[in-house]
């Protein structure tokens, strides 16, 4: 009859139980080793990982701050261009029509304080016979003191003076208008300069 099968024990001489311990400390501190060293080297990928998108993100709001800036200076510069005749249409043509509307008020406005000082004197308005009769039917119509009229054409139609016996007073509308005017092209003068010089 044939003998069983057993299998051949083979021992490493010199080898106890301690030396197996030694050899389990040994394989759990390599792999311990090993473990911190891959978290180490995810870590570190972890960490340039994260430098190059902030890299990333710095170049790209950089680029965004430059387009905007360009941006923003088109706007600006196309604005201007609109409002530049939009302005200039208000100054000569807006302007002097709210002028002939309001300056009987105007007028009326400064009269008031000086009849009051000249106590029942009369004042001389002097006006330009365009404007003169609007004038004189807001004033009659609203004043309570004594008033003359005159026609001056070498005044403009937003100019007046009045006159209270020996001293003159003036209303000038015309200049007001002409100092926003004025103003105004000054504003887009040095602004075409400035956008000239900045390309």
């Amino acid at each position: 009859m044939p003998r069983p099968f057993q299998p051949e024990v083979f021992e490493v001489p010199g080898r106890t139980s301690t030396g197996a311990e030694l050899v389990q400390h040994d394989l759990e501190e390599a792999r311990l080793q090993s473990y911190e060293q891959g978290y180490s080297a995810g870590w570190d990928d972890a960490v340039a990982a994260q430098d190059a998108e902030i890299a990333r993100l710095r170049a790209d709001l950089g680029r965004n701050l430059e387009d905007l800036s360009f941006t923003y200076h088109e706007a600006h510069s196309h604005v201007l261009r609109t409002l530049e005749p939009l302005l200039h249409d208000m100054v000569t043509k807006v302007l002097p029509a709210i002028t002939r509307e309001s300056l009987g008020h105007v007028v009326l406005d400064h009269l008031r304080p000086l009849a009051r000082e000249l106590a029942g004197a009369p004042i001389a308005v002097v006006a330009n016979p365009v404007n003169r009769p609007l004038i004189e039917r807001l004033l009659t119509a609203e004043a309570d003191f004594p008033l003359s009229f005159a026609d001056e054409p070498s005044l403009g139609e937003g100019q007046v003076y009045l006159k209270l016996g020996e001293a003159e007073s003036r209303v000038d509308l015309d200049g007001v208008i002409a100092a926003i005017s004025a103003a105004v092209s000054a504003f887009f003068r040095i602004e075409k300069q400035e956008e000239r010089r900045h390309g």
